[in-house]
Formats: C-alpha cells, sequence, structure tokens
C-alpha cells in the first residue's frame, strides 16, 4: 500500500503535462536509468550485440540500448497520463483499421499478435475504443498497484485475463465475438515451442496459433511505433489457419508467419523494443539455478597444464547443460587441438592481454585463469556474473575431489 500510495503521489502531477513533456522526461530519464541499472543494461546490451540479424555496430548496440530505455520510461511515465485520458485517439491512431473492423462487424472474433513496442498499452487501449476485446496480462506483485493498472487498461470496456485462464477465457472471448489480444514476444521455455527471433533461437507460446487453428480465427499482426510524439498502429493481412493441414504443420506455420512480422517491424525501430527483458532465456529455473541461467556463456581456458587436464576431459558437460545457448571458447591456442566443444564459438589467445576485447555478448563467464581483471573486464561490460574455479569450488562444499563434471553439475543445476 505505501509504495502504491508513492507512486501514485509523485506520479500524480504527470496527468496535466501535455505528452511532449513527458516525452521529454522520458528521454532524460530513460539515459540516467541505463546507468544507474546495470542489470537491465547489460542484458539489453548483450541482447543486441546476440541479434544477428541487426547488423548493429559496438555504437549502434549502445546508442540502441539507450533509446530502448528511453522508451521504457516514457512508457511508465505515461500510466498516470493513460489514466485520466478520456479519448485515446489524440494520442494513437490505427492506419489501417478497415479488414480488422469489417471481420468484427460480422460478429466473428479475431486474434491480435503483439510485442513490447513503443508504448504497448496503446494498443489495447486503441482496440477496446473500437470494439470488444480481451488481452492476457500477467498480474503482478503489488495488489495495489496492479489494481490501479488494470484500472487504465479496462477504461474502454476491455477485459485483462491472467495467463492461468487465458485457453479458457479467450475461446468465450473468440466466441461471442470478441478480440483476444496476446504479447507474443516473452521468452517461455517450458512452452514447447521455438523458432528464430532475430537470429537466434526463442521459446514462445503457441497458444495463439492453437486458438486461431481451433476456432477458425484468422490471426493479425499489430505493430505499433511512436512517431512525433504519436502512436501509429498497423495491422498485418489476417493469416488464416488451414484447418485441412494437420493442426501442429499449421501451428508452426502461424507462429514462424507471425513472429516474422513482428521481426519486420522491430528492425525498422529497433530502439522502440523492449531490449530489457530476458526474452532468449532456454532454460526454467526448475533446471538451473537462477544465477547460471544465462542464455550466452562464456568459458576463458588456463594456459596452467594441471588445471586443463582437470577441466578438458569434462569441458563437453557445459554442453549437457547449455544444449541450445550460444557459448564462447576462450582458448590458449597451443591448446586448440584438446579444446572441443560442440557448436561453441572458439577464439584462441596467444597473450592474456588478447581477451580484453569489447564483447558484449556474454551474459555469463567462467573465468579459469588466474586474471581476476579478466573478470571485472567483462563485468564492465555486460556479464552478470563471472565464476572462478575456486568459486564453484567453494559453492559445491565437498571436501573430497571429485571429477569437474560432477562439480558443474552440483553447482549449477537445480537437481
Amino acid at each position: 500500500m505505501i509504495s502504491y500510495l508513492l507512486i501514485r503521489f509523485f506520479t500524480f502531477p504527470l496527468m496535466f503535462l501535455p505528452y511532449s513533456w513527458i516525452h521529454a522526461l522520458g528521454n532524460r530519464l530513460g539515459i540516467l536509468t541505463y546507468y544507474l541499472i546495470p542489470k537491465f543494461r547489460k542484458r539489453a546490451l548483450s541482447n543486441l550485440s546476440l541479434a544477428h540479424d541487426l547488423h548493429l555496430s559496438e555504437k549502434e548496440i549502445i546508442q540502441t540500448a539507450k533509446e530502448s530505455f528511453q522508451n521504457l520510461m516514457i512508457t511508465c511515465l505515461e500510466y498516470p497520463k493513460f489514466s485520466g485520458e478520456k479519448n485515446i485517439h489524440r494520442i494513437a491512431t490505427c492506419i489501417n483499421p478497415e479488414t480488422a473492423d469489417e471481420w468484427m462487424k460480422k460478429g466473428r472474433g479475431l486474434i491480435f499478435f503483439c510485442g513490447h513496442q513503443a508504448n504497448w498499452e496503446i494498443l489495447f487501449l486503441e482496440g477496446t475504443s473500437r470494439m470488444p476485446g480481451v488481452a492476457i496480462g500477467r498480474p503482478i506483485k503489488n495488489r495495489f498497484l496492479y489494481r490501479w493498472i488494470l484500472s487504465i487498461r479496462q477504461k474502454y470496456g476491455g477485459k485483462i485475463i491472467t495467463p492461468k485462464n487465458a485457453a479458457f477465457e479467450g475461446l468465450k472471448a473468440l466466441k461471442r465475438g470478441a478480440f483476444l489480444g496476446i504479447v507474443g514476444d516473452q521468452g517461455m521455455p517450458d512452452s514447447g515451442f521455438s523458432s528464430k527471433f532475430l537470429g537466434r533461437l526463442a521459446w514462445t507460446s503457441p497458444l495463439p496459433a492453437i486458438l486461431s487453428y481451433r476456432t477458425e480465427t484468422p490471426m493479425i499482426v499489430a505493430t505499433t511505433k511512436r512517431r512525433a510524439g504519436k502512436y501509429e498502429i498497423t495491422y498485418s493481412e489476417p493469416l488464416f489457419p488451414d484447418v485441412a493441414e494437420p493442426m501442429e504443420k499449421e501451428i508452426t506455420r502461424l507462429m514462424e508467419r507471425a513472429l516474422a512480422l513482428l521481426e519486420e517491424s522491430i528492425k525498422k525501430v529497433p530502439g522502440q523494443w523492449l531490449w530489457q527483458h530476458n526474452r532468449w532465456k532456454q532454460q526454467t529455473l526448475d533446471k538451473i539455478k537462477r544465477a547460471f541461467r544465462q542464455d550466452a556463456i562464456g568459458i576463458i581456458l588456463p594456459e596452467d597444464p594441471k588445471i586443463l587436464d582437470f577441466i578438458l576431459p569434462d569441458l563437453g558437460t557445459f554442453r549437457d547443460i547449455y544444449p541450445t545457448e550460444y557459448i564462447q571458447l576462450m582458448v590458449p591456442k597451443k591448446e586448440l587441438g584438446r579444446s572441443i566443444l560442440k557448436e561453441a564459438e572458439v577464439i584462441s589467445y596467444e597473450s592474456i592481454e588478447e581477451l580484453f576485447r569489447q564483447d558484449y555478448r556474454l551474459k555469463l563467464l567462467f573465468n579459469f585463469t588466474p586474471y581476476k581483471k579478466l573478470s571485472r573486464h567483462y563485468l564492465h561490460l555486460s556479464t552478470l556474473e563471472a565464476f572462478s574455479l575456486d568459486d564453484l569450488k567453494k559453492q559445491a562444499k565437498m571436501q573430497q575431489v571429485i571429477p569437474f563434471s560432477e562439480l558443474l553439475k552440483k553447482v549449477i543445476l537445480n537437481a
């Protein structure tokens, strides 16, 4: 309650500011949060560096990360403004609503597939101001704050349903001729569906395609961008399910096409997408402990032959633990022939100085050299956690000597 009241107290004046002032303030606060919240900054930088399809330079990666923080702050600051907004069309316009409107007039439901672009709240607000609809929304822990957010989202007659009831409530909405909105760019490694997203393997809930197939309802990809202080919403052509085809085949086709359309929109304005979220996580916390659950791992092998003899026979354990994650292996040049790790990017070095690279990809580092400066270097870039061999041994809390494979599994896995 106290947190909620403090947030409402400090954000109340924003209701009376013009949108241009809110956006200007958001731009400044966004740069501030970029520097003040290292966890999100590092994740954004790493995600952008690993999004190969964007083809960004180092300078562009940093600039895009800053723009993403600015976009996020603008989104946060607009909540109190939206709470008092009576005409959402002053700030948002759908530039091609005709096809969706015609379909809805027939009393048929629609599935809108969207992502965390610009201010993602605007899609549901603008949509429900014109047609009946529900959307899936994950509750936040502060129930007082969540009630306020719900009052904003549902102010034009729409309804937010929880993920737990999404399938049942979604079907009911589609049958009565309402639209169902689903944010489809969240990392869901337990979903069972994966595909390439911006050049990397990502897990996504296939629920939109499942409901589309079962109800013979078309999917429309809704994308958003902020232009000149206002929001432009664009609808794709409807994606119709072919119920004559096997369900599994159609789910894959529909999902891949919807994600591809979302990708195209993100590429046009990458700074207006939420790069801070954990889109490419590959595993759930019940399998891997939180500190070790990262999607980009760096391993620095030492020159010390005794440590190498301990590690190398079990080096493949890293791939057993991280079967689909990006792994970068840094190896002494003279040991290249012995250092084999399936589908890892191998970087050889002759001197430690060569390893002090401006590489923003790594989120988790295993530094098996005695040089702690290397860990500090990568922690300064985008690495969230760095562990040495001694760190792993301390966490294992085992007195006897055990194989490296057992050491890794005991420390990393939730087994």
